[in-house]
């Protein structure tokens, strides 16, 4: 049986707080992205208690995602998007999602993302991260955005970190490694970024800052 929303709502306050709850219940995050770090993101932040998630994602689930990302493998077909939003529904069920099916670009970005207060980048392609980095950093003075970079083979989840990088810009990874030069990407290193990214999301909302 679902809990009601009074129930998951103080189990929350419980948790985090009242003060901390309605930091996290008032704020919107844009995921961009929903692969090994976005779909990992996403369920980590509706956990918590993140009032809404805007999903946004062109792909659909194919088999050869189900090894690092969440989803099931009779979701293999469908749109990420929606997929992610029906697995988020039996997770987090008050927690709100908006989903948008389509490729961010330089033209569409900043109409998609103007109501977010944080914005994770969770793209595999290095244009598409410089590209939403430099665009959010740019035209969107209010937001804060939360990257990624280098996370993938098999060496130790202790290089995993997070760094402020300017006021508004954090960077989560190793900084190092690549998909191109090494076995590829492997779960719980995918994993530990996204965490590392959710985490800071989290502590951004809470005031709690990176020197």
């Amino acid at each position: 049986m679902i809990p009601s929303k009074k129930e998951w709502t103080d189990a929350l306050i419980a948790r985090h707080g009242a003060e901390l709850h309605h930091r996290f219940s008032s704020a919107t995050v844009a995921i961009c992205g929903l692969g090994g770090l976005g779909s990992n993101i996403a369920i980590a932040l509706a956990r918590a208690g993140i009032g809404k998630l805007l999903l946004v994602d062109f792909d659909r689930v194919d088999i050869t995602n189900l090894h690092r990302q969440q989803y099931k493998a009779n979701q293999i077909g469908l749109c990420k998007t929606d997929a992610l939003k029906k697995n988020l529904s039996e997770i987090a069920p008050y927690t709100e999602v908006e989903t948008v099916t389509a490729k961010i670009t330089e033209a569409n970005f900043r109409d998609l993302l103007k109501d977010a207060d944080i914005v994770c980048e969770a793209f595999d392609n290095a244009e598409s991260k410089s590209m939403l980095v430099n665009g959010v950093l740019e035209q969107l003075p209010d937001c804060y955005l939360v990257a990624a970079s280098g996370m993938a083979g098999m060496d130790t989840c202790n290089t995993i970190k997070t760094r402020k990088i300017m006021k508004r810009f954090y960077l989560c990874g190793d900084e190092v490694s690549d998909v191109a030069s090494t076995i590829g990407l492997v779960a719980p290193r995918v994993m530990l970024c996204a965490a590392h990214q959710a985490h800071t999301v989290l502590r951004i909302l809470a005031d709690e800052y990176e020197i």
